[in-house]
């Protein structure tokens, strides 16, 4: 009887582990999806950053030549 008691126990505490390690578990896949998240959102800011600056660089590549030009025709 007394081993049953023992077993018994030992199971509980083994539950009671396996339960907190779940939690934690769950609360570092909680913590993953919000990094995740945040990555992608900066991911896209990123890419229309990016994209302005190539915006603006071909505008400045037509304003040159046309300054350019500009030079040479003087």
């Amino acid at each position: 009887m007394e081993q049953q008691r023992g077993a018994t126990a030992e199971i509980a505490r083994n539950v009671t582990q396996t339960a907190q390690a779940t939690r934690e578990v769950t609360t570092n896949i909680g913590g993953v999806s919000a990094a995740a998240n945040e990555t992608g959102s900066a991911a896209d800011q990123v890419l229309s950053a990016a994209s302005n600056l190539s915006k603006q660089a071909e505008h400045l590549s037509g304003e040159v030549t046309t300054f350019l030009a500009g030079v040479r025709a003087a």
